[in-house]
């Protein structure tokens, strides 16, 4: 049996016995360095792993991360809520509107699905229980609206692409993401509202509006937070990794001293939970460094890529196929592992097309963040439906209606790259081609 084979096959072999992404990447990478070169290159594997987070971007994930956990806890997705909900009013589907719209707010400050849809299904929950929306619905929905954070800038997921993807400007990105991430977003508002209108949930009599101006003050604090990240990125005051640290310091301002819901005790316990996830996203990235390393060695993605581009010599057709196999990857595996593991092998298909690197990094966001809430493993479905006390299966029927709905805007993205390019190209980034 070939070392890539064999490379393959233990990583598979690991992840299908239990064992985490993170030690599945290592020990697929050490199956193939010792079937296909020597012992002696397990010399190798502290230099990889090392390598592999040893880059100045990386910091800011971490500190994202800790951004997403404090503004959770900070009250800014309660103050969100009242505003939209004095903009929209009382009628059918609105607090299924005011959900998709928070959510979309809340992906300008973290940049992480699970943080956006625990921090919004706290507060909606109730509320919409109340209104008569069915749990199941409004799990699946939130669910889906918080998967929006890995598009609209500051994004983990898009900052990790433009570390495996040499040569893409991680501003430009970050401004590709935004309008396909409120696309997707959108996409969602139709279903939820005609959904809420036919079954007769959420009746206007009954539903109060809050005041609109003091609602309005009370979520500016809120409001500014995407301002001051986007509008610094733009202005050249920070660099990506410097608004990291900026968000966290606003974030703690916020929580502490305007909305006084966070204590010294309360951001302990946020540093401890955050460094303990940041510490997973990093194990996965320096293992899977070895994973990398050993593929590119014995030629593993090229091959895989070559066994691809065999199949069919249309670029359409490839992408289509593309598409699939990240969307079935997203229904089982993290954006980080997605992107660490097929990458490597998609590169030499998108430099053989032509694809342009940030609007395929951005078809690929699309396409994890319609994985984060598809069934079976659903990352934000299963933090909503542990919010809302429910079993996951409950929510299958729902989840499928956004699903399409998101697709569709992923379509329409592969359809029309402008919807992506044309605001970093407005900025003057380099969006690039190859």
């Amino acid at each position: 049996m070939s070392p890539d084979l064999l490379m393959i096959l233990a990583f598979i072999l690991a992840l299908f016995l239990g064992v985490p992404v993170a030690f599945a990447l290592g020990l697929g990478g050490v199956v193939g360095i010792l079937s296909g070169l020597s012992t002696d290159m397990l010399a190798t594997l502290g230099t990889n792993t090392y390598n592999s987070v040893a880059k100045y971007p990386l910091i800011a994930i971490p500190l994202f991360i800790l951004t997403g956990a404090i503004f959770e806890r900070a009250g800014v997705a309660a103050s969100l809520v009242r505003f939209a909900q004095a903009i929209i009013g009382p009628r059918h589907g609105g607090l299924a509107v005011v959900a998709i719209l928070v959510c979309l707010i809340m992906g300008g400050m973290s940049g992480s699905g699970p943080a956006d849809a625990a921090a919004v299904a706290m507060v909606m929950l109730p509320s919409m229980k109340r209104a008569g929306y069915p749990q199941a619905f409004s799990a699946s929905l939130i669910a889906a609206s918080s998967s929006t954070a890995i598009l609209i800038p500051p994004s983990i997921a898009l900052i990790l692409y433009s570390i495996v993807v040499p040569g893409v400007d991680l501003r430009a990105l970050f401004a590709a993401g935004l309008f396909p991430g409120i696309l997707a977003g959108l996409s969602l508002l139709l279903p939820a509202w005609w959904l809420a209108k036919r079954n007769g949930w959420e009746s206007p009599e009954a539903s109060e509006r809050p005041p609109l101006g003091k609602s309005f003050r009370e979520a500016i604090p809120a409001l500014l937070a995407p301002v001051i990240i986007l509008g610094g990125l733009r202005s050249g005051l920070f660099t990506p990794t410097e608004a990291a640290v900026v968000a966290v310091a606003y974030g703690v301002i916020v929580g502490v001293v305007i909305y006084r819901s966070l204590s010294l005790r309360g951001m302990w316990e946020l540093l401890e939970e955050s460094a303990v996830t940041s510490g997973v996203v990093m194990l996965i990235i320096a293992l899977a460094g070895i994973f990398a390393w050993a593929g590119t060695t014995l030629g593993t993605f090229q091959h895989l890529a070559q066994a691809l581009l065999s199949l069919s010599e249309n670029g359409w057709a490839l992408l289509v196929l593309v598409m699939v196999l990240v969307l079935l990857a997203g229904m089982l595996l993290d954006a980080v592992s997605i992107y660490l593991i097929l990458i490597p092998i998609v590169l030499p298909l998108m430099q053989h097309f032509g694809w342009n690197p940030v609007w395929f990094g951005i078809l690929l966001a699309m396409n994890i963040a319609i994985g984060q809430f598809t069934p079976p493993v659903a990352v934000n479905l299963m933090v909503t439906t542990r919010i809302a006390g429910i079993r996951l299966e409950q929510t299958v029927g729902w989840t499928l209606i956004f699903i399409l709905a998101m697709l569709l805007s992923l379509v329409l993205v592969m359809l029309v790259p402008g919807i992506a390019l044309w605001l970093p190209d407005k900025l003057g980034y380099v969006v690039g081609s190859w």
